[in-house]
């Protein structure tokens, strides 16, 4: 379970403060509580449910292991956005979207493995027998791909989820999403499509203290996840233990009913026995008998 939202807190961040009346999305109706000199207001109390849902769930695709992905390309989200994924060690995009990053994600794996590739040759002595000028050409090409891709180089595959900040700005990486079936999470603001979107925060996504406030609440949802994760591992090794020792005990146990109980094969064969025995004992008596017959006639 993910801690529980503050409204006070939203409050003093200004996560209430949407848009332009004009500049508003009829679907955002909903979550609008009132307007006040032209900017539509949003209703706190919703936000902070639709946050807590939003943190449970992240907690617990956290807990499977799997990997959210952070989208923010604004300026006034990267920085935010950037140090909270890396606090709850998530992959994170605060450059340009690179198109299909989702929808064709082995081209974009194969461009990670061009910058370990410049890596090993760094250090296996390769890269100083090239020439200044492809050494040049190198250093900038590993310069741009870790600019845009460095803080993915540890996804080996697609994300489980990806949180979104404005839906509006990131739409491609939203149809992208949408294509496979990944679950979105993302801050709507009242100018944004919410239907969009699988879990919405509705919230101010420009003024800094809003983002810092929603994605610090996400990013540590997703800590808690993971530290279940941990603890639950060695409650796990713990019964799979147990389990392997009550097999081996009970192994042995079966092993000396089976030599105690004699198989049906066997009772036959000394059956067999027993029966060859008497006839050998019938057929000497009868020798015997005829001995003594043949004696008393002579």
């Amino acid at each position: 379970m993910a801690n529980k939202v503050e409204v006070k807190e939203l409050l003093d961040a200004g996560v209430h403060f949407g848009h332009l009346t004009r500049r508003w999305n009829p679907n955002m109706a909903p979550y609008i509580y009132m307007e006040r000199n032209g900017i539509h207001i949003i209703n706190l109390y919703k936000s902070a449910a639709k946050m807590q849902e939003a943190g449970d769930a992240l907690a617990k695709i956290a807990a499977s292991g799997r990997k959210i992905l952070f989208v923010a390309t604004k300026k006034q989200a990267k920085e935010i956005v950037a140090e909270q994924a890396e606090k709850a060690n998530m992959p994170y995009i605060t450059e340009r979207w690179p198109g299909g990053m989702l929808t064709n994600f082995v081209t974009i794996r194969k461009a990670v493995k061009k910058m370990a590739s410049i890596d090993r040759m760094k250090k296996d002595g390769t890269f100083n027998s090239l020439s200044k000028k492809e050494r040049l050409q190198v250093d900038r090409l590993r310069a741009k791909l870790e600019k845009n891709l460095g803080s993915i180089s540890d996804m080996s595959r697609l994300p489980a989820a990806l949180f979104v900040v404005d839906t509006t700005r990131e739409h491609i990486a939203i149809k992208e999403a949408q294509k496979l079936n990944i679950p979105i999470f993302a801050m709507v603001d009242t100018n944004s499509d919410p239907r969009e979107v699988d879990y919405l925060i509705p919230s101010n996504d420009d003024a800094s203290k809003s983002i810092s406030k929603v994605v610090s609440y996400v990013a540590d949802s997703i800590v808690e996840g993971l530290s279940e994760r941990k603890s639950d591992k060695p409650a796990k090794k713990k019964e799979e233990k147990a389990s392997k020792e009550e097999k081996s005990d009970k192994a042995p146990k079966a092993t000396k009913e089976k030599a105690e109980v004699p198989s049906k094969d066997a009772e036959d064969k000394k059956a067999m026995k027993e029966a060859k025995k008497d006839v050998k004992l019938e057929s000497k008596s009868e020798t015997l008998d005829k001995a003594k017959s043949s004696n008393e006639e002579e």
